[in-house]
Parts: C-alpha cells; sequence; structure tokens
C-alpha cells in the first residue's frame, strides 16, 4: 500500500505537530499506509510536549515534488556484462527499447549500450577478436559441443580460406588463434597439433574421432554449427560479450531514483538522450532504464494537509504532490487540486480539535499519549482556552483529552506555554520564525511571527536590532509587511514590531503614531486579531 505523509505547514507549532501525529494514527487505525512528517524543526514547547507523552519526533520532510523513483521507468531492465551482442540486440528488440544498461557482479552498473552503438560496432569496430563464453557461442551459432575444455573463449578470428596443402605450409597457428572451416580433416589435424584454442566447423560437418581424441589431449575447444562458413564468419562476433563494448560509467549520463524530474528534463534539453540508466548513487547498483517518455506516468506522492491551506506555507512542490485531504481550522487559502478531496474545516481553536472529533465520529479508541498530544495542541493555539478563537467544542475536547492523558489542563497548559518562552540560546531569527506563516492578499506576501513569552524586556532590549532582522527579511524575500507578535500569556495582549517600510501600513492598520514595540491590548490571536486587520489595509 502507498505511503500517505501527513504534515503541518512550513514553520511547526504544536498544533501543526500534534495534529499530524494524531491524524496520522487515526488513519492508520483505519487502514491506511500514514506516516506524520514535519517540513522545519521544533520549537521547544513542541519538543516539551513530545517528551512529556513519550512521542517520537516525525522524520523531516524536505519536499514532496516528483521524483524519478515517482515514475514508471523500467525497472530491472539491464543485461549482464557477459550476455552476448546477439542477445542484447534481441532483448532490446524485444523490449522495444533502443539502449540498455549493462551490469556487472552484483548488478554493479558498467555502461550502457544502445542500438546506435551497435550500428557503429558493425561498421567500424575490429570484429577479428573473439572475446566470450563458449555458451554464447553455441547459442549464436546455433551450435554443439563436440569437445569442451573452456568456459572463456578469447582470441583471434580466423577462416581457413585457402587449400589444405597452402594453409597448412603457410600459416602459423597457436593458442591465440580460432578457427573457423568445413570439415577439411588435414587442416583439422593440423590446427589441433599446433593447439588453437577452438575450432568451429561449419556445416554440421563431421570431426574424426581420433581428431575429438587429440583435441582432449592438446585441449583444444571444438564445437560443430549448422551455418556455412561464411554465416559463421559474420555471426560470430555478436556472441562478444555485451561488455566489451559499453560505454563506461565516466562516459555515460545515468540517474538516482532520488532525481528531481524537473532536473532530468532540464539535463535532457541539453543532451537530448532517448534512454538513460538508473542507478543508486550510494552502491552504483544499476536501478534500470529510464526512457524520457516514461516521464509521461507519475505516481505523484499522496499527502495530507493540516493546520494550513495555504501552498506558501506547505511543503515545496506540493503543487506537484496528489493532496488526499485537507484538515484545517483557518480562512481559506491559495492550494487547489486537480480532483474532489476530503476537505474539513472548521471555526474552532485548533486542528486538533478537528482531529478529536474524527476521532469521535469513527469510534477510534484515543491513547493516553495521542490524546496528550492532541491536548497540547489545542492548549497551546488557545492559550489555555482562554483565547477568543477557543470554542465549546474546544472546550469539550479538553476535558476528556485531559481526563485521557491524565493531566490537569491548566497545569500542564502553563507549564506547556512557559517551555517555549524561554529565550535563552536563541536568535532574532529563531524568535521570529519559531512560529512563523505567510499570506498572500494578491501580488503582496506577509509574514507575521508569533511567540509567546512573560519576560518582553529581553526584546525590547535588542529592539532596534530586531527591526534590523525584519528588514532583512522583508527586502530578501520582497515580502510587503514582516511582523513580529510578542504576546503576553498573562497579561493577554502583544507588542507589535515590523520592517520599518511598513509603518504607513500599521499606522492605517491600529492608529496614527504607533511605535515599534507598542503593546496592543487583547491582541493574542493572529487568525483573528492580526491578519483580517493588515489584509483590509492592503486590500483597500
Amino acid at each position: 500500500m502507498e505511503k500517505i505523509y501527513v504534515f503541518g505547514h512550513r514553520k511547526p507549532d504544536t498544533d501543526s505537530v500534534a495534529s499530524a501525529i494524531s491524524l496520522a494514527y487515526l488513519k492508520k487505525q483505519l487502514g491506511e499506509n500514514t506516516e506524520a512528517r514535519i517540513l522545519g524543526a521544533t520549537n521547544k514547547e513542541t519538543k516539551y510536549a513530545l517528551q512529556y507523552f513519550g512521542l517520537k519526533e516525525p522524520k523531516y520532510l524536505n519536499d514532496v515534488k516528483l521524483q524519478l523513483k515517482d515514475t514508471e521507468y523500467h525497472r530491472h531492465y539491464f543485461l549482464k556484462d557477459t550476455s552476448s551482442i546477439y542477445d542484447s540486440y534481441l532483448y532490446m528488440l524485444n523490449q522495444g527499447l533502443t539502449g540498455v544498461p549493462i551490469v556487472k557482479d552484483n548488478n554493479i552498473f558498467e555502461g550502457i549500450v544502445t542500438i546506435k552503438d551497435l550500428a557503429h560496432h558493425f561498421i567500424s569496430d575490429d570484429i577479428q577478436t573473439l572475446e566470450t563464453s563458449f555458451d554464447n557461442l553455441l547459442s549464436v551459432l546455433k551450435a554443439e559441443a563436440v569437445n569442451r575444455v573452456d568456459e572463456e573463449i578469447k582470441g583471434e578470428l580466423m577462416t581457413a580460406s585457402y587449400r589444405s596443402t597452402t594453409f597448412i605450409n603457410n600459416v602459423e597457428l597457436d593458442r591465440h588463434h580460432i578457427l573457423i572451416l568445413g570439415d577439411r580433416h588435414s587442416v583439422i589435424e593440423y590446427a589441433i597439433h599446433c593447439g588453437v584454442q577452438m575450432l568451429i566447423i561449419s556445416g554440421n560437418g563431421e570431426v574424426k574421432k581420433e581428431h575429438v581424441e587429440l583435441a582432449r589431449q592438446k585441449r583444444v575447444n571444438i564445437i560443430r554449427s549448422p551455418y556455412d562458413t561464411y554465416h559463421i564468419a559474420r555471426l560470430v562476433s555478436l556472441a562478444n560479450y555485451i561488455g566489451t563494448m559499453t560505454r563506461t560509467t565516466k562516459d555515460a549520463v545515468f540517474f538516482d531514483d532520488n532525481t528531481y524530474v524537473d532536473d532530468i528534463l532540464d539535463i535532457n534539453r541539453k543532451l537530448r538522450h532517448t534512454n538513460y540508466p538508473v542507478v543508486n548513487a550510494k552502491n552504483g547498483k544499476c536501478l534500470g532504464l529510464l526512457r524520457i517518455t516514461d516521464l509521461e506516468a507519475t505516481n505523484p506522492k499522496k499527502v495530507i494537509l493540516v493546520d494550513h491551506n495555504e501552498k506558501m506555507q506547505s511543503a515545496e512542490g506540493i503543487e506537484e504532490a496528489a493532496i488526499q485531504e485537507i484538515i484545517d481550522h483557518h480562512n481559506l487559502g491559495s492550494i487547489t487540486t486537480n480532483t474532489p478531496i476530503n476537505f474539513r474545516n472548521m471555526a474552532v481553536g485548533s486542528t486538533c480539535t478537528i482531529v478529536y472529533t474524527l476521532f469521535k465520529e469513527r469510534k477510534v479508541a484515543i491513547p493516553k499519549a495521542i490524546a496528550g498530544i492532541m491536548l497540547s495542541g489545542i492548549l497551546s493555539d488557545t492559550l489555555i482556552l482562554k483565547s477568543p478563537t477557543a470554542t465549546k467544542l474546544d472546550v469539550e475536547a479538553v476535558y476528556e483529552l485531559s481526563t485521557i492523558a491524565e493531566v490537569d489542563y491548566k497545569t500542564y497548559g502553563l507549564a506547556l506555554l512557559k517551555a517555549g518562552t524561554s529565550l535563552e540560546g536563541m536568535s532574532r531569527e529563531s524568535v521570529l520564525y519559531n512560529d512563523f506563516k505567510l499570506y498572500t492578499v494578491d501580488d503582496k506576501t506577509i509574514g507575521i511571527g508569533q511567540f509567546f513569552t512573560t519576560n518582553f524586556e529581553e526584546i525590547q532590549a535588542d529592539l532596534e536590532a530586531y527591526i534590523d532582522t525584519l528588514d532583512e527579511v522583508a527586502e530578501a524575500n520582497h515580502y510587503t509587511i514582516v511582523a513580529l507578535y510578542i504576546t503576553d500569556i498573562i497579561t493577554n495582549g502583544s507588542y507589535v514590531i515590523y520592517n520599518r517600510k511598513a509603518q504607513d501600513i500599521f499606522e492605517v492598520a491600529y492608529h496614527e503614531g504607533i511605535k515599534e514595540g507598542e503593546y496592543l491590548e487583547n491582541c493574542i490571536s493572529r487568525k483573528k486579531h492580526v491578519v483580517p486587520v493588515l489584509m483590509e489595509v492592503l486590500e483597500k
């Protein structure tokens, strides 16, 4: 069963991570192959919750872009380097290929051979030498073994085309020669006495018993083919190992199956090849063959989004993924899908509250650890139910989940929020990005960070440096607004700082003459108190 990744937004907060973990668990109980992932580093608050309830942090997911492994490339399409040229040609012909990767022992990639390479071999290459196996010769020449000594045959091809006496008197033979001839007994006897490596007898010619016995003594290989001498001379080079004519790994362009499809297409625009070997970059083993036309058939990564439905907040390459479902409690964003999906969007204080209702609807029991992590998500997003975004359903969920998790939600909630308020060891950038989300209004992008603390004085002492950081982020990313709301969890208000170029916008949004670091009463919800206010100004 194909895996489905469940993840929240790029700057994961506790609700985002908790809803991904709990929904992935629920889906797995319902028979789906789901796995929770994160798109960025977890904050101190989330780490506290995970450690408290004994849960592992989800693995990091870099992106959901299409990779070569998501396509229908020709897996396991390759040939051993000991295959004959003839068999390799038949393989390509029967499989409708114009090229095939060649491998050594343990499927280690050696190179690639194409139909064009075969044509070049027949026209230009030296076909007077033979390097192959005894079995390849039997197969290509439809021959039978008369005397088999060696498994490997390597030497110079020669045809006995002169009169017997002329040949015997003028041609010197040795172990390096492979002689093609008919049933010319005097020449056969001469060649065996010279100790040639192999005799290839044409036309199923007779070989005398005494010559066979002599061949055994002299260790001379003999095979007999039904083809005439002319046809054998033409066919025998096709018995050569295909490995003798491969383009080596130094010359061949190949791809690991983790390579992005976009990158492959970029490279192919320059090279214009039809076939590319697929090779595991770590161990060098060949995985198969990519035909460029294979990229037309893809199996996009399946994903479920939680706690967001904005493209800019989601995984890189989300437009290339197959979104199966979205569970969110924010305003509708910019993500679109090609097919209908299940979209559960509810006006509640936390995505975990929605996941809680899904457990109830499906009548799936909630384990203690899952109850605890969902509780953490709700308490974080609703500020222990003090936020104006908190609803009756959030309260119901908190009461039941805290009972299952065996904690007092007020005591645990305060400890949870305090765990995330420490500035110790945090840079200005990490404070901004601790809980940071992007929003779009027409062609404008705004970034809003929120940080919970009971000690604004630490930030105020370094206020100008923080504003400089916001300016740098805004300029580097072409954001219209970059703001940081420092929310005091005791007084239920927020101190706001913003990039200097956004001064006019904030004066319209709040009041004329608003100052950096000013305290805004009853401003604790980014979703209700911040984003709508700023978006309204930008829309006008």
